[in-house]
């Protein structure tokens, strides 16, 4: 004797999670203002802020998503930013006799 096939099907797979599509400039600091255009016929991606106009041009290919725009974008401003050194603004002499009364 056969065994009865069951009437519960099986769970339906699960959908993988969508990645972001809008991003935050790098340079502006505006959440969901980077957006990024990708045109694969001619292999071209880039990314642009609505805010500040400061964009990023790379080439893409067939497996470009916008997240991999928006990361090269970021590894090229870092990139860039290297070596520089930070300036921190001097304390005025009034400020710095203040200072030093309270310490």
């Amino acid at each position: 004797m056969g065994k009865r096939k069951s009437r519960t099907s099986k769970p339906a797979p699960k959908k993988p999670a969508k990645l972001d599509t809008e991003f935050t400039c790098p340079f502006c600091n505006h959440p969901g203002a980077v957006e990024c255009l990708i045109d694969r016929k001619d292999r071209f991606a880039e990314a642009s802020c609505r805010i500040c106009l400061e964009s990023y041009a790379t080439s893409a290919n067939a497996l470009t998503e916008p997240v991999d725009v928006y990361g090269e974008w970021i590894d090229a401003c870092v990139a860039a930013n290297e070596g520089v050194v930070v300036r921190r603004c001097k304390p005025r002499l009034g400020d710095a006799r203040d200072y030093e009364d309270h310490v």
